[in-house]
């Protein structure tokens, strides 16, 4: 008999499937709609090329400004995310509700949509380039805080006792038996989320923060098709050159090959994959040559590792400082930081909202939660058919595996803005847009996640009906997909929630929901965007709530 959180569990995701076809329903998108938009596409290329390139020295500039605003809002969050992250785990928490007070923050902070954030900073430091690393420095902390508190809570305490045994103080114990554990974890967070952040920099650009997204921002309110495609070509290979450098980075920094499905991350392991028994024995010859010389020596010798990790090191700090200096020369300053402080407070402060809106804000609100609720069922179908093919215990032959890998790959490497644009133009403006590039980002994402959790499931069960004569699909359907059933749900919540955020910012440029009506308080009436602000956290936070229940009944 099943058990009485299995039953809760079963009928809470017949809620949300339910919820799913009425939210793909009221968001009025419909097969006639993709149709008519398919007649567009043709006008819609023919207006695109030529392309009108910008010259090398403006994509420098532009591409150079982005990568500031990047690495600085990384390098912020980075540093702020530490404390928060000690504070949040219940190994290093130093009091008993610090733990709460943590995890309450870490969410805050990645409940609030960035662009929005961006707007409000906007109003303290003027639009430019501070606003955008303020704004994306604040929203990262939520995930890099959260996954190094994971990091944190994971580690071997045996260097931890030994340290406190000796009488070593908090701090002691902290920088020297869990912070060297939990470091490789930390650099391959960071990394990860710069990886993000720089797509989302795209983003900023339509609320006024310098850059690469706000040339294309430029050209897409003024239908200059011709100058908007390039922009989205240099963002596309921007990310893609800088997944390559991230991996390559934590290659030489952790010395470990890099794990991700990205495109990036392939081309690197591709490159690095044929030489590496060889550079892995060198490594060990000269790690046993460094002990010996330690030994006689009494110091750490410079050896080409040491030196490469030392280079890299100091090469970020430059990096970083180069950045800090491009960024604050672009518009926004904190010169005037107080008094604006003051003047953003009184606009915003109280919260207000004209009673004749109620209704509209409220439509609003559901129509984002339609937007997110349908983009998330749209996802599940496909990424559901993708990702098995894409497992390798459950794809029929290699070259199918191989080309739903490449099909997965291909959708993550086009960032969600992009796809929404294009989708406006062939679709109008409204939510059916916001679904098709959230819905069509989300296969990206969930199938390879799909993929993952089956290729992860026990072999036994499969192995064992194997040998009784089971078909392909029997195999299937009774031992390798109720393996995955809960990883596939919690993969599904996160998406869910994560949707949320996204659909919010999608209607910034047209595509629905209560990010229009945000960015127009944004310039009109501030007390009403705080209003706005705050009923997103609200729904941010009840999703959540309702995510992380869920997840507790399917563990």
């Amino acid at each position: 008999m099943p058990s009485r959180n299995s039953v809760i569990a079963a009928a809470l995701l017949l809620a949300l499937l339910a919820a799913g076809l009425w939210s793909f329903r009221g968001v009025g998108l419909s097969w006639e709609q993709l149709a008519r938009g398919t007649e567009y596409a043709g006008q819609f290329l023919a207006r695109t090329v030529p392309f009108v390139w910008p010259t090398v020295g403006e994509t420098v500039r532009l591409s150079a400004l982005t990568l500031a605003i990047v690495f600085c809002g990384t390098a912020l969050a980075a540093i702020l995310s530490i404390p928060v992250a000690v504070l949040a785990a219940r190994n290093t928490t130093p009091w008993r509700g610090g733990g709460a007070l943590g995890r309450f923050l870490g969410v805050t902070a990645r409940a609030a949509p960035d662009a929005i954030m961006a707007m409000i900073f906007a109003l303290v430091i003027g639009q430019g380039a501070l606003a955008g690393v303020l704004a994306l420095g604040i929203h990262s902390i939520g995930m890099i805080s959260k996954l190094t508190a994971d990091a944190i809570e994971q580690i071997d305490e045996g260097p931890v006792r030994a340290l406190r045994a000796a009488g070593a103080s908090r701090a002691q114990q902290f920088w020297g038996g869990i912070w060297p554990q939990v470091l490789p974890a930390y650099i391959a967070i960071v990394l990860h989320r710069a990886d993000i952040n720089l797509r989302v920099s795209v983003i900023l650009g339509f609320v006024g923060v310098a850059g690469l997204g706000q040339q294309l921002s430029h050209a897409m309110q003024t239908l200059n098709y011709r100058e908007a495609m390039p922009f989205a070509v240099i963002i596309f290979v921007l990310c893609v050159a800088f997944e390559v450098v991230s991996a390559l980075i934590r290659r030489a920094l952790l010395g470990a090959q890099p794990t991700g499905r990205g495109l990036g991350h392939r081309l690197v392991r591709r490159v690095t994959s044929a030489p590496a028994a060889k550079a892995g024995a060198a490594r060990a010859a000269r790690i046993r040559q460094s002990r010996l010389r330690l030994g006689r020596a009494g110091r750490i010798p410079w050896t080409p590792d040491r030196l490469r990790q030392a280079g890299l090191i100091w090469g970020t700090a430059a990096v970083l400082a180069v950045s800090i200096g491009i960024a604050a020369t672009q518009g926004s300053s904190f010169a005037y930081f107080w008094k604006n402080l003051g003047i953003a407070a009184a606009r915003l402060w109280p919260p207000s909202l004209a009673p004749e809106k109620w209704g509209d804000v409220a439509l609003a609100l559901l129509e984002t939660v339609q937007i997110a609720f349908a983009a998330t069922l749209f996802a599940v179908v496909f990424s559901a058919l993708l990702g098995a093919f894409a497992a390798r215990n459950v794809a029929p032959n290699p070259g199918v595996r191989a080309g739903a890998r490449f099909t997965l790959i291909a959708i993550r490497g086009l960032p969600e803005l992009l796809l929404a644009l294009f989708f406006i133009i062939l679709t109008g403006l409204g939510p059916g847009a916001a679904v098709l590039a959230l819905g069509i980002g989300g296969i990206g994402l969930l199938g390879k996640l799909v993929a993952d959790s089956l290729e992860e499931v026990r072999p036994g069960p499969e192995r064992a009906l194997t040998a009784v004569g089971a078909t392909r699909t029997q195999v299937f359907a009774a031992a390798t997909f109720p393996q995955a059933v809960p990883a596939f749900v919690g993969h599904t919540l996160y998406l869910l929630d994560t949707n949320v955020r996204s659909a919010t910012v999608l209607g910034i440029v047209g595509g629905g929901g209560i990010g229009y009506m945000l960015a127009s308080a944004a310039r009109i009436n501030q007390h009403e965007l705080l209003f706005l602000l705050l009923c997103v956290l609200a729904i941010v936070f009840l999703l959540e709530g309702l995510s992380s229940w869920l997840r507790r009944l399917l563990a």
